[in-house]
């Protein structure tokens, strides 16, 4: 940031041109003191400022004293709806399904390897909540089903979706999570080899008022962002009556623009220094907002920074990294991690918005 020119260098300045968070957090202060012999002394500081936000702090505290008690039985009601696939008639006979994602989420839900949530995973069987208590050998094996990451994404669809009296303006982004996979190979030109950390992307539709994340999906590191877009205003359509959706320029496109529109709900997507006019029906009106209602289009705008947030909370509860090692057990690790988070949002709208959660059924793909 520039303070003497009063500018930032930051996306937000550029778009808004009005003072962003950088020049609120950063202040110069100058003192002038005047000597007996009339020589002044001048004195420059820096005074770091913080907004700060109201807080209903008992219901906060009530809230993150019940949560892990909560988010595990509202886990179960959950599980409950899951219709498992059939079985074969011969063989050993398998575990519950229910109680095997039950199994799977309350690992990722404690951040601690499967060996070590045994435990938790005991003591949840000796309340009642799962018929059984997965060995964590098995709970590995379910997180590399392909078929688990169907019913995943479905039960965190499914627990957004007591909220949707309350979401209406929604913001739509991607983050990455890294992983102790590394991909090496030779590199010709510095006669060597090369090595890097692999790394998923998570693509999701947040609600910008509880940060309830209303869907998902998973890709590796070179999954685009504007593709996504689409799938996710679909699927959140399904239960949610969209009015604003909120994305950065990474999905300004006529595609985005028109499923936005086709949802019921109004696109705030800042347009390119080299964008113009010309474009489709939902591009030419996003262009007339942008231009003419400018105070209007960003305070929109502003609440994709919501977005962020869930982000931040998500890897800060649950970690910005995954232990599994194979690909499909990656994405279901992710999935996991949201729908704790998910959990995490109902206990918190509970107690401080006074809502009963309940769930319909969550069915796994054949």
């Amino acid at each position: 940031m520039n303070e003497l020119a009063a500018t930032c260098s930051c996306p937000d300045y550029e778009t808004r041109r009005v003072k962003c968070k950088h020049m609120w957090a950063v202040e110069i202060v100058k003192t002038v003191e005047t000597a007996a012999d009339g020589s002044q002394v001048v004195t420059e500081s820096v005074k770091v400022t913080r907004k700060t936000y109201a807080q209903n702090w008992p219901a906060y505290n009530a809230a993150q004293c019940a949560e892990k008690e909560t988010a595990l039985v509202l886990l179960r009601n959950l599980c409950d709806g899951i219709q498992a696939p059939a079985q074969k008639a011969t063989g050993r006979r398998p575990i519950p399904f229910a109680d095997a994602i039950y199994g799977m989420v309350t690992k990722v839900y404690t951040t601690v390897s499967g060996r070590r949530a045994s435990t938790d995973i005991r003591a949840c069987a000796t309340d009642g909540k799962p018929a059984s208590t997965p060995h964590y050998n098995s709970i590995f094996n379910y997180f590399d089903r392909a078929d688990v990451t169907p019913v995943l994404v479905n039960l965190i669809e499914q627990s957004a979706a007591p909220l949707a009296s309350i979401e209406t303006a929604f913001a739509v982004d991607s983050t990455g999570f890294s992983t102790s996979v590394y991909r090496r190979w030779f590199d010709a030109k510095y006669g060597r080899e090369m090595a890097e950390s692999t790394w998923l992307k998570a693509h999701a539709m947040v609600g910008t008022t509880t940060n309830i994340v209303t869907s998902i999906s998973v890709t590796d590191s070179h999954g685009a962002d504007s593709p996504e877009l689409p799938a996710l205003v679909a699927s959140t359509a399904q239960r949610f009556t969209m009015a604003e959706v909120s994305c950065d320029k990474a999905y300004l496109g006529n595609a985005n623009l028109t499923a936005i529109e086709a949802a019921g709900a109004t696109p705030f997507i800042p347009f390119k220094s080299n964008s113009r006019s010309a474009g489709s029906p939902a591009w030419r009106r996003m262009w007339g907002l942008f231009m003419y209602k400018s105070d209007e289009f960003l305070a929109a705008y502003h609440k994709r920074s919501n977005v962020e947030s869930t982000f931040s909370a998500i890897k800060r509860k649950c970690g910005g990294s995954v232990r599994s090692k194979k690909y499909t057990a990656q994405v279901n690790e992710i999935l996991c991690k949201v729908l704790c988070h998910n959990l995490s949002c109902l206990v918190h709208a509970m107690h401080e918005l006074g809502i009963d959660p309940t769930f319909g059924s969550a069915k796994v793909a054949a």
